[in-house]
């Protein structure tokens, strides 16, 4: 094996923040925070591709990263933008709050 990270120990980061995103979506109740959640969770994904891609010597999991990292800006931008409407018309960015909202 070459003196890069080892598969096991890779995949096992990748999966520990893949874990503290899904706590971090199913336990915070701030918008903000669920989208920083699903940012650490789609890292993780990317993280798990580029480690595995690179166990086989394949550029596959650095294209799927390029991949992941282009919806994850995509993911920000709307994200981002629905935060700013509701907290206009909510004045809080609290989960129970905006889904409250009807109309």
């Amino acid at each position: 094996m070459s003196a890069g990270v080892l598969l096991g120990h890779g995949l096992a980061v990748a999966s520990i923040l893949f874990v503290i995103g899904l706590i971090g979506v199913l336990v915070r109740r701030n918008l903000l925070f669920q989208l920083l959640s699903i940012e650490i969770m789609l890292n993780a994904a990317g993280m798990a591709f580029v480690i595995a891609g690179a166990r086989w010597g394949q550029a596959d999991g650095q294209v799927m990263f390029i991949f992941i990292l282009v919806m994850a800006a995509a993911e920000v931008a709307v994200g981002l933008a629905l935060l700013l409407r509701v907290s206009r018309r909510v004045r809080d960015l609290d989960g129970d709050a905006v889904s409250a909202m009807r109309g």
